[in-house]
């Protein structure tokens, strides 16, 4: 029920609506005409009696309510945070299957001590990369789960003889594919993965150049879509014997369980192209086929 503003609502005093002269007597309303005998004390107890059970139950009905409303949207709240920043809500394919949970989550900040992620280019380091899920393939996700994630029926589809269905790739390992291959392009990874030719390094450099530029600014935009609000504080440290401030980047964080969404994706993935059969994909529409890579 809407509250009534400050402005509309005017509370009802006895004295300025009924007295004339500030009486008391004059103060309520006919009074003085009253011909029935006034209430015994005794009847006037029971009555407050049952007027205070009543303003019980309804209390304790009204508790048990917004107690019962919290508790159920606090049960499902990671759920429903997961839903609210996802496109389609709860009909994206992945919040059907994977049981999202937010985390809190240390992340380390170093400045001085690279992990494994940082380090330049190696096997070792590359396989840290590929196993968080930057390689994956695209799946396939089911024909009515297309259009209720945006897609239309101009995107790739499954032939309808092997199960009809969309190719798809989850969103947040292609995110993590394009920094993958913004670490490759730094100055001091460039010449050994361009010397190794492989991924994204078998194109001429024009094209190797339009897909770091393409994955940079993806990152740019998945960054300020999901800007994070936290703060980061300062700490001390000592630079020639004397404190000086820095950046504590060594921050805390509510973070969804990733490692269940990257094993989706991962059971997702459709066989290598190079296995499938010729008809395997769904036919275009003349309509459907643009003149030049978006």
């Amino acid at each position: 029920m809407a509250r009534a503003s400050k402005d509309n609502y005017t509370p009802m005093h006895a004295r300025s609506d009924y007295s004339l002269d500030g009486s008391e007597e004059d103060a309520v309303p006919f009074l003085h005409a009253q011909s029935q005998p006034p209430a015994s004390p005794s009847r006037c107890s029971r009555t407050y009696l049952l007027l205070g059970v009543v303003l019980l139950v309804l209390s304790n009905l009204v508790s048990l309510l917004i107690g019962g409303f919290v508790g159920l949207n606090t049960v499902d709240l990671d759920r429903s945070c997961a839903a609210h920043t996802t496109q389609y809500c709860r009909l994206a394919p992945v919040l059907k299957d994977v049981n999202i949970k937010y985390l809190v989550t240390q992340f380390n900040g170093s400045f001085m001590q690279e992990e494994i992620y940082r380090k330049a280019g190696s096997p070792e380091v590359d396989a840290a990369w590929e196993a968080l899920g930057v390689d994956y393939r695209a799946g396939l996700i089911a024909a009515e789960d297309g259009p209720r994630s945006g897609l239309t029926s101009g995107h790739v589809q499954r032939a309808d003889k092997y199960g009809g269905g969309y190719f798809v790739n989850v969103e947040g390992m292609h995110h993590l594919h394009c920094l993958n291959l913004v670490r490759k392009a730094l100055y001091y990874n460039y010449p050994y993965y361009k010397n190794l030719g492989t991924h994204a390094f078998v194109n001429d450099d024009e094209i190797l150049r339009l897909h770091t530029s393409h994955c940079l600014d993806i990152l740019r935009q998945v960054l300020m879509c999901n800007v994070d609000t936290g703060v980061l504080g300062q700490v001390w440290y000592l630079n020639e014997g004397k404190p000086v401030t820095f950046p504590d980047f060594n921050t805390r964080h509510k973070c969804k369980n990733y490692d269940a969404v990257r094993q989706w994706a991962e059971k997702l993935q459709a066989a290598p192209p190079n296995t499938l059969p010729p008809d395997y994909l769904k036919a275009p529409d003349a309509g459907d086929v643009g003149p030049v890579t978006p």
